[in-house]
């Protein structure tokens, strides 16, 4: 057995070198923030900087006045001793002049200027952080006006050849423009630093084109404005009927030119409108006649002046729109390079896209039935089969006088003579003539997730919201719909008869045509076995409760799927609230609002309810599957029963959509609330006709076969599918694809909910530090420095959920930080400066 290699003294040495090192540099970090966020030595440090700015800046005065007097004896400062120097000119003595000439002189010249700006607003800034500049921008252009102004003037200078007592680029201007000149001619100097000048105008202001083209515009029309005006001078006073002009609009087409206004304008081939615009003031006699130019005038067409609009209130302020300024807001940024799961992640089967017929097992199925039917004394004109993946459909036309009643009778005597398993007749056939009888196939086709997935009809969708591919129809095509109209969705089946594999296609269907940031699933599970294959998508597509375990991102007990409903509530309350602000309907107008940037984000919004404060942001749908419910039910009763018709009754408008399945859909399950409000059910092959009525409100889905084969109803009509198979080999796959993309750092966060009885407010001493949250410190010095203590204020400054920022404010309550939440008003701050702070949190452990 190998032996474990023993740490020499050497490496001991190193390691506490390293950890000394490393607390050192902890210390440090610690006493700097601590610093920034000190009131009062950020106010010294401002007042240092505004005092050295401020002298600085009267030394450079007074060298643009008496600079010329002092410059030959700074020349003698190293030559003569001090005292026997004679007296300086500059306001400041000696240091103003030597400081005022080095900074003019020996730097950047006149727009050496820019360091008193800087150092002006910076001292603010410092003061005050909550001045709204921009520092680094401020840095950059000032550093390049700088720059660009000393070779400018060094080059005007270096030009004119005008000797003053400084230069006036400095050291640096001239310097480069006597490079300059001696490489290139003087002129291509100067086209060069002209258009670095556009060039930084165009970079550091986005409308610098736009404001170019209005302000040449406004020139031309100046320009057509005068040369009309002297066109008039010259002319004289114009006619009284000059400024008249007359436009007609001919119905069919033609468009006549300007000419008198009289009855005969008016044509048998079209209506002739005129648009009569004059100049002259009206009086009753213009009123009552129309004064028409005489025919032997020609009246002078004015000059078109044509002046940019520009969008402004009525107040006459200038409008912001944030669209053209930062574009519209896009949901998928966040994860730009999440890449959609490939095709090839799904099964290919033979014969996937077109059903296997077979003649001989048709025909012999139609002489079946005709005779039988005869042997009843009921007879038909024709007889036509569709095949299907697993079903035939035989449409019988009976002769005349034949009650159809005595055809569905004869439902069983079919079933005999054909030897099914089951079949359905309907009778008559929707929009058809026709009686259909629903015959299964001898070797049923398998309906691969692939080929519905790939089809043409599903990829290229773009209307639906939520669109869905869930299988095949007795004609072959490929049935979709769409989740965000349904609203909500009954899955209703006998064990085995492919319920689970019709929720997987559903969310495979989903995850193939949405990106993360505009879907999220709530996944409910009694089992534990069906959907725990989801949990690695636990940052791209799940949503959770606040401090929900990874390992619990797939609800199985009881109690979490009421606490979790019931949040749902919540979030759907909260989204109401966003949406009567917003003054949408929907969850699709106020995402295209909020995308077009007309919601401001960071603006407070009451929920009038809770009085919590919320904001405007983009809200992704919300898909809630919740299997085999019917055992929440029976242990839970009202109490899940409750929550569930609430979200079914409302959520739709907010973008919330719920899938119900179940195994027993007795009427104690399938209430007649839940069949109110989810108007659209799925069936699969059920035990009796009393369940199939029960989720259908009509017989039938105990007819069929299994395997996937299932009704759907939807707008008053059932129709016929073979679900499509999706294996657990290809949900894994698809899963691990996903999993591997680009993801959000946390789930969806739903708000918190709190059960009745346990509402009681936090006390100081109660928290668990080895919990606290890893931003607790951090937060801690905010809001000290800050003096606010409102969860909203945490929610802009550190860019986090309301949840985690309420948590936040929880901890620092129960510490002593801040004081009990007052609704709008937020919380007081307890401690007033960041020393005590730093000795609280030492006691939490917190550094």
């Amino acid at each position: 057995m190998p032996r474990k290699p023993q740490k020499t003294d050497s490496d001991q040495a190193k390691m506490n070198k390293s950890s000394e090192k490393n607390a050192s540099h902890k210390s440090i970090q610690t006493y700097w923030d601590a610093l920034s966020h000190n009131e009062r030595v950020r106010v010294i440090c401002g007042l240092v900087l505004w005092t050295v700015t401020f002298l600085v800046s009267v030394s450079v005065i007074s060298f643009f006045l008496t600079g010329k007097e002092d410059a030959s004896l700074v020349e003698l400062i190293h030559t003569e001793r001090l005292s026997q120097m004679p007296s300086f000119h500059n306001w400041l003595g000696l240091p103003g002049a030597v400081v005022s000439r080095a900074i003019i002189d020996g730097c950047f010249g006149l727009f050496s200027i820019l360091f008193l700006v800087m150092g002006t607003v910076y001292g603010l800034k410092i003061i005050n952080p909550k001045v709204n500049v921009h520092g680094l921008k401020l840095f950059f252009c000032s550093a390049f006006l700088m720059l660009w102004g000393a070779i400018a003037c060094g080059f005007v200078q270096l030009f004119v050849g005008e000797e003053l007592y400084f230069r006036l680029g400095g050291a640096f201007g001239n310097w480069v423009a006597t490079l300059g000149t001696n490489y290139m001619h003087a002129f291509c100097m100067g086209v060069l630093i002209v258009m670095t000048l556009v060039i930084f105008l165009i970079i550091a202001d986005k409308h610098f084109v736009e404001k170019v083209q209005y302000m040449w515009q406004r020139m031309i029309c100046s320009l057509h404005r005068r040369k009309q005006d002297e066109s008039v001078a010259v002319q004289g006073e114009p006619d009284d009927n000059q400024g008249a002009i007359t436009i007609k609009l001919d119905v069919t087409g033609n468009r006549d030119t300007p000419e008198a206004n009289t009855d005969e304008n008016k044509t048998a081939e079209g209506v002739t409108i005129e648009i009569v615009g004059n100049d002259q003031p009206e009086t009753p006699e213009t009123k009552n006649n129309e004064v028409t130019p005489e025919p032997e005038v020609e009246p002078q067409n004015p000059v078109l002046d044509i002046t940019t609009p520009t969008k402004e209130t009525i107040q006459g302020e200038a409008i912001h729109e944030p669209v053209e300024d930062m574009g519209p807001y896009d949901p998928r940024k966040d994860l730009e390079n999440y890449q959609f799961p490939p095709l090839s992640l799904l099964k290919v089967y033979d014969n996937e896209t077109a059903p296997v017929i077979d003649p001989e097992e048709q025909q012999a199925n139609a002489n079946r039935i005709v005779q039988t039917l005869r042997n009843y004394d009921v007879e038909i004109e024709s007889i036509k089969a569709t095949v299907g993946p697993t079903v035939t459909l035989y449409e019988v036309v009976p002769k005349a006088g034949t009650r159809i009643s005595k055809i569905q009778s004869l439902e069983n005597d079919i079933m005999l003579s054909l030897s099914a398993i089951g079949i359905r007749i309907i009778a008559p056939m929707p929009g058809k003539g026709t009686v259909g009888i629903e015959v299964p196939n001898e070797k049923p086709q398998v309906v691969s997730m692939h080929s519905v997935i790939a089809s043409k009809r599903f990829q290229e969708e773009s209307k639906m919201k939520l669109p869905v591919a869930i299988g095949r129809t007795i004609t072959n095509e490929v049935f979709t719909f769409d989740l965000a109209k349904t609203p909500h969705l009954l899955v209703a089946g006998a064990t085995g008869q492919g319920k689970s594999v019709g929720l997987n296609a559903i969310i495979a269907s989903l995850i193939y045509k949405k990106h993360p940031a505009e879907l999220k699933f709530v996944l409910v599970d009694p089992k534990m076995v069906e959907f725990s294959i989801y949990k690695p998508l636990i940052r791209h597509y799940m949503a959770a409760m606040p401090d929900q375990e990874d390992r619990d991102i797939i609800i199985t007990d009881c109690q979490k799927v009421i606490n979790t409903l019931n949040s749902l509530v919540i979030e759907m309350e909260d989204r109401y609230s966003l949406l009567a602000d917003a003054n949408c309907r929907n969850l699709e107008d106020y995402n295209d609002k909020f995308n077009s940037r007309h919601l401001n984000p960071t603006k407070d919004v009451e929920n009038v309810v809770t009085h919590k404060i919320l904001h405007h942001k983009f809200m992704p749908y919300l898909v809630i599957v919740i299997d085999e419910y019917g055992d929440f039910i029976m242990q839970a009763g009202k109490e899940v029963e409750r929550p569930i018709q609430r979200i079914a009754q409302k959520a739709r408008a907010v973008g919330m959509h719920m899938i119900l399945a179940t195994q027993r859909p007795d009427v104690k399950i399938v209430t007649g609330t839940i069949k109110a409000n989810i108007p659209t059910r799925i069936a699969f092959r059920t035990q009796s006709v009393v369940d199939s009525r029960t989720v259908l409100d009509a017989k039938g889905a105990d007819q069929l076969i299994g395997k996937g084969d299932m009704l759907y109803s939807g707008g008053g009509n059932l129709t016929r599918i073979q679900c499509a198979f999706i294996d657990t080999p290809e949900v894994e796959a698809l899963v691990e694809h996903v999993s591997q993309q680009q993801h959000f750092l946390e789930p969806y966060q739903l708000p918190e909910y709190v059960p009745e009885g346990q509402e009681d407010t936090v006390q100081p001493g109660s928290v668990d530090t080895k919990r606290l949250d890893p931003m607790f410190a951090d937060v801690a010095r905010y809001v000290v420095s800050k003096q606010e203590g409102s969860t909203s204020r945490l929610q802009r400054a550190f860019e986090i959920g309301y949840n985690r920022a309420g948590k936040l404010s929880d901890q620092l309550e129960a510490v002593g930080i801040v004081g009990p939440n007052k609704g709008p008003k937020g919380r007081d701050v307890l401690i007033q400066d960041l020393e005590s702070l730093e000795q609280l949190l030492q006691q939490y452990g917190c550094n």
